[in-house]
Parts: C-alpha cells; structure tokens; sequence
C-alpha cells in the first residue's frame, strides 16, 4: 500500500486468475491504476467501478489485476455472536485484538449480518494520474451511503502491516458487500445493528 501511495506504483502486480486454489478463497484490494475496489468471497471475485456519485457497477471475474492484495484460502470458519456493544470498526478493532491475543495473526476474517448504516468508497483515479501522497490517491473516489443493508464484510487484521496492507491508523482492512451483490467497496464507517452480526474467525 504504502508503495502504491507514496511511490504511485499503481500497476498490477498479482492477476487474480494466477492465484490456483479458488477454493474457499477469500481476498481484498484495489484495481490496478485504482481503478475500482476488489473483494474474494468463497471463492467468487467482484470487481466495483464507479459509473456515478450514486450509482456503480459490481461483476463477478477473475480477470482482474491488483497493485497488492491479501487474500487466504480458509477451509473451516469458528462462528460467533457479534457481542451488541460493538457497533463501531473502532469497537471491532479492540474486539479482535482481544479476543485473538493467542492466535495465529494476521488472520483474515468475515461478518455477516444488518449494517444500520455504513459509508463505502470505491477508488477511481483518473487514467494517467501521477501519485505521491495518499490524498492523491484517493482523488476521483467516491464515497456511498448504506442504511439497513444485509452486507458480508471480508477484513484482514493485523498489529504489523500498517501502511502494507491496512491504513496507517488502524490494524483494520475492511471491504463490503451487500447481499444482492450489487454494492461493494472499501469500509470507512459502520454501525452494526445489534443482534443481527455473525463474526467468523478461522479455526484453528
């Protein structure tokens, strides 16, 4: 990440058709030239792109490229109960890192269940930008509204890879998508609703 934002390394450097085993896969990441947002989920791959302020587009394809990508093939899942008092991605960060101080980490995970509310964003540079700082990174994205969306979520935590691939500030990489799969994007904010979140982390 930190290549691709500092360093505008935006071309592709992994084609998600070379990753082999699909099976039970799960990944996130941009498009190459941050041209769109990418999430794995059971082994299907979306890709979003912007057409408006309020409108995008979602495919399933393999044929796609990314400037760095974290994915991980997770055969069995552990299941949980999103406790009611995490609502917040801030709430869920302290979670995990309680609740996993004695697992394999980083560690990929996934929830299923209502977002009350959240803001997703899906990157969309312009063609033949140049980069060197995240703020131009992030020129062309364009941020949407959710309210009361059945949503998966794929995250990626970890306490090492801040600037790799999670934000500086956060131990949190998070992509959504909503049920119908005809919304998907990078999580910037959430409000769960109580009672209604699933948490899978893998087994052991």
């Amino acid at each position: 990440m930190k290549n691709v934002m500092w360093k505008g390394q935006l071309h592709g450097n992994i084609h998600l058709d070379t990753i082999a085993d699909k099976k039970k896969l799960y990944g996130l990441g941009p498009v190459e030239y941050l041209a769109g947002e990418i999430l794995i989920i059971d082994g299907k791959a979306y890709k979003s792109t912007v057409v408006s302020d309020t409108k995008m587009k979602v495919e399933e394809t393999y044929d796609i490229k990314a400037p760095f990508f974290g994915y991980a093939n997770i055969a069995k899942w552990r299941e949980q109960t999103l406790p009611d008092s995490i609502q917040t991605m801030q709430q869920l960060e302290r979670y995990l890192d309680k609740v996993t101080k004695t697992s394999p980490r980083p560690f990929m995970f996934k929830l299923s269940g209502t977002v009350a509310e959240a803001t997703i964003h899906v990157v969309n540079l312009p063609k033949g930008s140049k980069v060197s700082s995240p703020d131009e990174a992030h020129q062309g994205q364009k941020n949407y509204g959710l309210k009361n969306k059945s949503s998966d979520i794929i995250g990626f935590f970890s306490t090492q890879h801040k600037a790799i691939l999670t934000h500086h500030d956060t131990f949190l990489h998070m992509h959504l998508i909503t049920d119908d799969r005809q919304q998907m994007g990078h999580l910037d904010q959430v409000l769960f609703k109580k009672g209604t979140v699933k948490l899978y982390l893998p087994a052991e």
